[in-house]
């Protein structure tokens, strides 16, 4: 064997030797937790970066890419940062024998090309490949080697994140970890390229906050500001950005923002609405020089208006949006689809020329793509198309439901298909903007369909003021460059990851419970189409239910924080304090203006404590935003935190924070007693009707309240007294100053079968009031398996809680954790199974009691997946026991024009009829805006009957037909009569 063999085989058997770090595409079903190949003690054959006060240099080709020697100085202060120790670095293509970290990219570093030369490494996985790169230890030094410019640059912030350099640290202060010894193991590690191709952020909405604090920090929203958005975007190892355009002009108010943007390595575009490389504000301050922006009667200057923007952007790495709509980001033209659809087709001809001009090249060689929005997705589904090459960007619902999935006749689409999706909104159907309401594992799921069906060339994702929506930016990114590592089963242990990066891990699991709640909390009612209607303060406890869970979360968070180090207090503070605490005041402010409204109108004295309430809270949520805007990061954020965020009657932001209305109820001058009851919403002596609480149900296990409130000044003394044995009262007398509650129960031990009635009596002196008790009891079920039901009434099953979970042909239901409301919700795998019916579909089965014959209503409540394949439908089979499934397509009646959101929209339902107990809470608030959809409910319900043959234990069966479809619960006998937004809490019955 001659010697060059030898050395060949010897380099081959050392390559797999040392991967201890190797990494290997994750399982589909199963998160891996990305390599820490840094370490802070050495391991045999590590490669020391910093040790015993000394740094390892960094070596550069002076002819690489700026970009890279720019990121490579990055590098070289993270090392400072972390060790208080800065590498020197050296622009020289010879370097020492060892102790270098030599850093380039292929084919335009003389260091990397001689060291593949030489052999002494292997880049045959990542050459010529998109954004990839290793980093290995070769003969004593440090290699990161790119396969673009990208891909080395990425390498090279993907250490400064490994040796404790977070990517926030300018956009959420995040102190570097420190340590006066820096390693990195011997071995090989391979990032191969990103899933989606093109992945990055819309600065958008960006007035009053984002605008006010660049104006302050950086003089204006120019090149001073982007270049920390450029390099927070490649340290997350984005690389695609459409800029501020609300009144800003990104290629013309500061001409070293796209230079410097090139230079880095951001791809620029423009929105959705920007074609050709133009912002709108380029238009506007030219409009009586071009004239109207209207292609059928101003092609001409149009023409010359594109082709200058595009000539002057040449030079620069572009994703050039084409198409064009109306002015202003509204439909184009007069709303003939026909016409309009004519005028496109020699809109996109004119703009293909242009770049065939410019670029003196095919059109097919420059990314380009088409943003079927709005409108547009109407003539996209009457058959309108553009050439192969340009991308279709596919857009969601604007409030995060992708509205398609990639149609099967796109699959082999040249340009691919992607998604531009909003984690922030101004517009229909409502404004969501001021902190983060989208949870992870929501973006897991519809991100995860989006993938799976192939919208996977470009993610752009609107994110407003960029704060406070860091964290469902940093996660859209990771789950970006490769979504299988991030399967639903294991989004939490993303959440703790993040936190551990930037919090350490102390505290980490702590975080990620808090962020996960606050955003779950804010997604069951967004602050901007709260009203005080929303929850139920009358049934199953749930305003309090609801006004528990913020408080718990908030005491947390409170607690949390005098245990985080001084250094990472404001940190902790953007990322956890403020928007945990601030979205539980905005909505304790709501919930305290209910009971304000509920009490006056009950003539209860204490409506003046929950107004007051209101009104102390609207005060701490100044002063939250105060300190958010001033002292914090010593004023670094002044004027971040400016969005109005209370008092929305319609989508436009309102003009200044505003309380709900607040009743004042003027006390009477004597005590005087009132009493109220679980279930109504009148109470005595307003209403003199008979007072009553709702059914007891021996399935139930439940216990309502009695209210004995004071309408008058001073305190009165009250007695409580039942007539019948099987009543148990939680006290039997008291001193009422302004409420007292009794809690009522139910002795089932003393109770003979069938139905039971009762009095409780409340005396005041000479006057008592009666209140009716009622109860069921009968013989319980005869089964051993948990189950759901009751006597009386609706109940609720969690899609989670089945009894049997069988796969179909193709597909399976899993379980989505945290997904929705509740725990979990049930969702499929794969999302891509096709052709399914009700004979192999995956099946969940639930044992439900059912008391009684004849006809029962079901509501299955859905998550509202968009009219994601309108050719197919979105169907769901469903069935009791053995009887013929029926099938329920949950876009029957849905309605997709995507025009304006009119309240008609707004208030119906997609589906046959909508849960009966939605209905009595609809309200109409301000200029025709309803608070009550299947949009901001984040529900749809799909109602069916079923036909009960025998009284008894019955199996419900769900069936999957189309994958798109996530089941959340069920709802059995809705019950108007109590109606709430979560509807009756699940009570399992035989649960372990």
């Amino acid at each position: 064997m001659n010697l060059n063999k030898l050395k060949a085989i010897l380099l081959i058997l050392g390559i797999m030797l040392f991967k201890p770090f190797q990494v290997i595409a994750a399982d589909k079903s199963d998160y891996k937790t990305p390599p820490q190949y840094v370490e802070y003690k050495a391991s045999k054959n590590a490669f020391s970066i910093v040790v015993n006060g000394k740094s390892a240099s960094i070596y550069l080709d002076d002819s690489d890419w700026k970009g890279v020697i720019r990121a490579a100085n990055d590098l070289a202060d993270d090392v400072r940062k972390v060790s208080q120790i800065k590498p020197d670095i050296f622009h020289k293509s010879i370097y020492p024998a060892k102790g270098a970290i030599l850093i380039g990219t292929i084919g335009k570093s003389k260091i990397i090309d001689q060291l593949i030369a030489d052999k002494k490494i292997d880049v045959s996985e990542i050459k010529g490949q998109w954004e990839s790169f290793i980093i290995q230890t070769v003969d004593g030094n440090l290699v990161v080697a790119g396969s673009d410019k990208r891909g080395t640059i990425y390498g090279i912030y993907d250490m400064s994140e490994k040796i404790g350099v977070s990517p926030w640290y300018f956009w959420a202060d995040v102190p570097a970890k420190k340590s006066n010894q820096l390693f990195v193991k011997a071995g090989r590690y391979v990032q191969e390229s990103p899933k989606v191709k093109y992945r990055g952020i819309f600065i958008n909405d960006e007035w009053p906050s984002f605008g006010g604090w660049a104006s302050i920090k950086f003089g204006g929203i120019n090149s001073k500001m982007y270049v920390n958005m450029f390099e927070l975007l490649l340290r997350l190892k984005a690389n695609y950005m459409w800029p501020a355009m609300w009144s800003s002009a990104f290629n013309e108010d500061d001409p070293m923002s796209p230079a410097l943007a090139d230079e880095y390595g951001i791809v620029m575009g423009t929105s959705h609405h920007e074609p050709m490389m133009r912002s709108q504000k380029e238009y506007t301050k030219r409009k009586q020089e071009i004239g109207d922006w209207d292609f059928v009667k101003n092609s001409t200057n149009l023409e010359k208006f594109w082709f200058e923007g595009l000539n002057r952007n040449k030079n620069y790495e572009n994703l050039i949006t084409m198409s064009m709509r109306g002015d202003g980001d509204v439909a184009m033209g007069k709303g003939n689809d026909l016409d309009n659809i004519k005028t496109l087709e020699n809109v996109i001809k004119s703009q293909r020329d242009i770049i065939q001009k410019v670029y003196n090249d095919d059109p097919a060689n420059h990314p380009q793509l088409w943003a079927i929005f709005t409108e547009v997705q109407r003539y996209y589904d009457a058959g309108f198309n553009v050439p192969d090459d340009i991308t279709l960007l596919f857009c969601d619902n604007n409030w995060g439901y992708i509205r398609r999935i990639a149609p099967p006749k796109e699959k082999n689409r040249k340009g691919g298909s992607g998604l531009y999706y909003h984690i922030d909104m101004n517009g229909g159907p409502n404004n969501d903007r001021w902190v983060n309401t989208t949870t992870i594992p929501k973006l897991q799921e519809q991100f995860n369909l989006a993938y799976q069906s192939g919208l996977d060339r470009i993610w752009i994702v609107n994110v407003g003021d960029l704060k406070p929506k860091e964290l469902p930016i940093d996660f859209i990114m990771h789950f970006a460059w490769n979504p299988d590592a991030y399967p639903a089963s294991k989004t939490m242990d993303y959440t703790i990851n993040w936190a551990k990066g930037i919090f350490g891990k102390e505290h980490a699991e702590e975080i990620a419970d808090i962020v996960s709640k606050y955003s779950k909390y804010n997604l069951l009612r967004k602050a901007e189409v709260q009203t005080p209607q929303i929850f139920s303060y009358v049934n199953h406890n749930e305003a309090d239910r609801m006004l528990q869970l913020w408080k718990d979360v908030t005491a947390k968070a409170e607690a949390l924080e005098a245990k985080i180090a001084p250094e990472l207090k404001d940190t902790y503070y953007q990322l956890v304090l403020y928007p945990t605490k601030a979205s539980a005041g905005v909505a304790e402010i709501y919930l305290s203006a209910g009971k304000n409204q509920l009490y006056a109108k009950q003539g209860r004295v204490s409506a003046n404590d929950y107004a007051q309430k209101a009104k102390d809270l609207f005060a701490l949520d100044k002063k939250l935003s105060d300190y958010y805007n001033g002292p914090m990061s010593n004023g670094k954020w002044k004027n971040m935190m400016s969005d109005i965020h209370i008092g929305y009657t319609t989508w436009q932001m309102p003009k200044e924070n505003k309380l709900p209305e607040l009743k004042e109820v003027m006390r009477l001058a004597e005590p005087a007693m009132g009493i109220a009851t679980e279930g109504s919403e009148a109470a005595w002596p307003a209403n003199q009707e008979k007072l009553q609480l709702p059914v007891f149900d021996i399935l139930k296990k439940q216990s309502y309240y009695i209210d004995v409130f004071n309408r008058g000044t001073g305190s009165f003394e009250f007695e409580a007294k039942a007539n019948q044995p099987w009543i148990k009262l939680s006290s039997n007398k008291g001193k009422v100053e302004k409420d007292v509650r009794i809690l009522v129960d139910v002795d089932w031990k003393k109770l003979s079968e069938g139905k039971s009635t009762g009095i409780v009596e409340i005396k005041k002196d000479n006057e008592i009031i009666a209140v009716s008790v009622n109860a069921v009891k009968a013989a319980l079920p005869k089964l051993k398996e948990p189950f759901f039901g009751n006597f009386t009434g609706e109940f609720t099953i969690p899609a989670y809680q089945f009894n049997a979970n069988k796969p179909g042909k193709d597909a399976k239901w899993i379980v989505l954790p945290d997904l929705g409301k509740g725990k979990a919700n049930m969702g499929i795998s794969y999302v891509t199974a096709r052709n399914i019916t009700t004979e192999d579909g995956a099946t969940l089965e639930y044992k439900v009691f059912l008391p009684t014959t004849g006809k029962s209503t079901v509501c299955l409540g859905i998550l509202p997946t968009q009219d994601v394949y309108p050719q197919r439908g979105l169907r769901i089979g469903v069935t009791l026991d053995d009887q013929t499934p029926q099938v329920l397509d949950a876009r029957k009646g849905f309605h997709d024009e995507f025009k304006e959101y009119t309240p008609e929209i707004l208030a119906r339902s997609s589906v046959l009829k909508p849960y009966p107990a939605i209905n009595k809470n609809i309200a109409l608030i301000g200029a025709g805006q309803f608070r009550r959809n299947e949009i901001f409910d984040n529900m749809r319900w799909l109602d069916f009957e079923i036909d009960v043959k025998e009284p008894g234990i019955h199996t419900l069966k769900v069936i999957m037909i189309d994958p798109e479809i996530v089941l959340e619960k069920i709802v059995v006998n809705p019950d108007n009569n109590y109606p709430s937004y979560f509807g009756a809490p699940p009570v399992l019955h035989n649960s372990k």
